[in-house]
């Protein structure tokens, strides 16, 4: 595996490489499911990781600072993975013009609801990033995890709207034995927050069995804030809205997704269920289309 740091040198490889790339972009702290990105990924010619702690899309008073750095670690478990190279980017060579002068890419409107109403700027951070590592590495496809639901969404969005020549690929959810989606921030949990956190997911299973059996969304989302809360959890949100574009969904939309936000202790987790309602229009029942989400 090649290990590239400057973009002098990830651009003597490029211009040697196939267009057939896919490329997987992590902060490291790598887990499972940044192995399934890769697992996606290695259909193409070459597969490609980033590992960048991003500091545009952390705001002022969060874990930057604090969030894990295991650079060793990760490109072992890359290179055991099959990846071709991975970018190792200093900030400089990310924003060569300093954080403040960078151009900035936001995609308004699905950048500020839900988790964007609770971190503030983040996704605009996620966006500039990510426009950025695209135009330098030039993938063919791009591969994200479903977990974090917004950010795969918006970042399709931004690759249609700047019509760039590249697919956006999710990748569904992998999970504990007890449900409990894999993160990087699960490291912070203590013993006693990790045996209360698959109360998240359960919660949401939950909220999708209420709506089958005819409760209306706004009181299922109700319902799970108040269970959340029960559990110990501080919950910013729990939404069910339409899958393609996360707005608040219609009697006849079909395709939907339950999201939710929540912490404990400092750590913040976020999780979904995708699901498809059958016979919307004539007050029909809700199935599960995945369990990861």
């Amino acid at each position: 595996m090649i290990v590239v740091r400057t973009l002098g040198e990830w651009l003597e490889h490029r211009a040697r490489w196939p267009d057939d790339i896919g490329f997987v972009p992590t902060m490291g702290g790598l887990h499972d499911g940044h192995m399934a990105l890769v697992g996606g990924a290695r259909h193409h010619a070459r597969v490609v990781a980033s590992v960048y702690v991003n500091p545009l899309q952390f705001g002022p008073h969060e874990d930057f600072a604090a969030y894990p750095r295991t650079e060793e670690a990760d490109c072992a478990r890359l290179a055991n993975a099959g990846v071709d190279a991975v970018f190792l980017p200093t900030e400089a060579a990310i924003y060569p013009r300093g954080r403040e002068q960078q151009t900035v890419v936001r995609v308004p409107g699905l950048s500020e609801d839900l988790c964007g109403r609770y971190r503030p700027g983040h996704f605009e951070g996620v966006t500039t990033v990510v426009a950025r590592l695209l135009g330098v590495v030039r993938p063919r496809a791009c591969y994200m995890g479903k977990k974090d639901y917004q950010q795969w969404r918006i970042v399709t969005r931004m690759v249609a709207d700047l019509m760039l020549p590249v697919s956006v690929v999710g990748v569904d959810t992998v999970r504990e034995s007890d449900g409990l989606a894999l993160s990087t921030r699960n490291t912070y949990l203590s013993a006693a927050e990790r045996a209360r956190a698959p109360g998240l997911y359960e919660t949401l299973t939950q909220t999708t069995a209420q709506v089958a059996a005819g409760m209306a969304p706004a009181d299922a989302e109700a319902a799970g804030m108040t269970r959340l809360t029960a559990l110990g959890f501080m919950p910013d949100y729990l939404a069910v809205r339409r899958a393609a574009d996360l707005a608040p969904p219609s009697p006849d939309d079909v395709d939907l997704v339950v999201l939710a936000a929540a912490r404990l202790g400092r750590t913040r987790l976020i999780d979904n269920l995708e699901f498809r309602r059958i016979g919307a229009a004539a007050g029909g029942h809700w199935q599960e289309c995945t369990k990861a989400g």
